[in-house]
């Protein structure tokens, strides 16, 4: 066998150099017991993102308008700290964001119940350090979902 296609190039990777020797990953979600596609299914990172954009947008509007109105340098201060309290009192009490809503997204336990306050504080909490969320496994969970124990589903 050749080295190249045991560890795949690098233009194609070593996930589709395992599927070519067989390998077989399934779906995102499969081993968690979701659906492969529709409601309750894994969003996709690109829903996520989009997602994360509008929310972060949002807040930062919010912020300009109700702190920075005098100087634009105190509302980029109090942009993180919002994007915290407003996520964490969205997710907890509807189990979405604004953003999330609008690309169809909710946040829930791993048996499909709504997340807990205390998983919504540190999984946002995480998110807000950014690396966990950057970091995800073969489903596009993020270290900040997977340390919680949650994960982010179409609607």
């Amino acid at each position: 066998m050749d080295t190249r296609e045991a560890l795949g190039s690098w233009i194609d990777g070593p996930k589709a150099a395992a599927e070519k020797m067989g390998a077989d990953f399934g779906y995102r979600g499969e081993r968690l017991g979701l659906p492969k596609e529709g409601p309750g299914s894994i969003a996709g990172p690109g829903r996520r993102v989009g997602a994360l954009l509008v929310d972060g947008w949002l807040v930062s509007l919010i912020a300009f308008g109700l702190i920075g109105k005098g100087s634009p340098g105190s509302a980029n201060m109090w942009t993180t700290p919002l994007f915290f309290t407003v996520t964490v009192l969205l997710l907890a009490t509807t189990g979405t964001t604004v953003g999330k809503r609008l690309f169809g997204l909710r946040i829930i336990r791993l048996d499909g119940s709504r997340a807990t306050i205390p998983q919504v504080l540190l999984r946002t909490l995480l998110l807000c350090l950014l690396v966990p969320a950057l970091v995800w496994d073969r489903d596009t969970r993020g270290l900040h979902d997977k340390a919680v124990g949650t994960v982010e589903v179409r609607i």
